[in-house]
């Protein structure tokens, strides 16, 4: 019995629940040491020895540099398409009635629901049915598909817990559209709006199997690491990008569950 009266966990349930702990993140923790090996060409267990050497030759690889920006750059764009398209998405849903409501909100999930191989083939295939070549923005629309689902069920949950009386009154007061939502229903969505921006760019930024699709020639910075560990270079790079990638990944979702940890606020609640 803990001292706020709750009952304690069973020691067999918390021994279970370390396990699966350590089963889920020791293999994350390697890549951290192996980042710092002195071994090049293997991942030799224990580690010979430990440097810091990787971080400087990983800082002075421009193609390093070049995956890192064009990932960056897509990961911006495509989350502010999605806040955009997923917001007005949002309000039409969840503000209105119209015939085939439920089935919109269905079609709007579905394609963070279907297997990223399924969304990437069906993309291809109408990039080149449409003789659009593959380039920068082929990869934004490929990663906007399931940044919009992050963000739209996100910003429904709220848009359902906002009254609309508020709204209302402030129409009532003279207000116009943009005044009502600049100044009402803006402020009320705007941490989930945050916490949907930073999942859809978490998830765009560590993208691959969409990304193999619709790239082309291009690599992203988790199509690097893959051409990485298929014919590497330095293996101790790709393991100190990858310990970048999951400290850039990490911070944004932590950031958004913390916005968002209430129950009726967990992005999808509103599905």
């Amino acid at each position: 019995m803990r001292s706020d009266g709750s009952p304690s966990a069973p020691l067999g349930l918390k021994i279970a629940a370390a396990g699966g702990l350590l089963f889920l993140h020791l293999p994350i923790l390697l890549i951290f040491v192996y980042a710092f090996t002195t071994e090049e060409k293997s991942f030799a267990w224990p580690p010979p020895g430990l440097t810091m050497q990787w971080f400087a030759v990983t800082w002075n690889r421009p193609d390093v540099w070049q995956a890192l920006s064009l990932s960056v750059r897509v990961a911006a764009i495509s989350t502010l398409v999605a806040l955009v398209l997923g917001t007005l998405c949002a309000a039409a849903v969840s503000r209105t009635r119209f015939f085939g409501r439920e089935t919109i909100s269905l079609l709007v999930i579905l394609p963070i629901a279907l297997p990223g191989i399924i969304t990437g083939i069906a993309l291809r295939s109408a990039f080149s049915l449409a003789e659009i070549p593959f380039s920068f923005w082929t990869i934004v629309l490929g990663h906007a598909t399931f940044c919009v689902v992050v963000v739209y069920n996100n910003a429904v949950a709220r848009f359902r817990r906002t009254s609309g009386s508020m709204i209302e009154a402030s129409m009532d007061l003279g207000a116009d559209g943009f005044q009502t939502f600049r100044h009402v229903v803006l402020p009320n969505i705007a941490t989930a709006l945050l916490a949907g921006g930073m999942l859809a760019f978490a998830l765009s930024f560590d993208e691959v199997i969409v990304t193999t699709f619709t790239a082309g020639q291009q690599q992203t910075l988790p199509i690097w690491m893959l051409e990485e560990l298929i014919r590497p270079r330095q293996r101790p790079v790709t393991n100190v990008v990858a310990m970048v990638v999951v400290l850039v990944t990490l911070l944004p979702i932590l950031v958004a569950y913390y916005l968002t940890r209430d129950g009726d606020q967990i992005a999808g609640s509103g599905k």
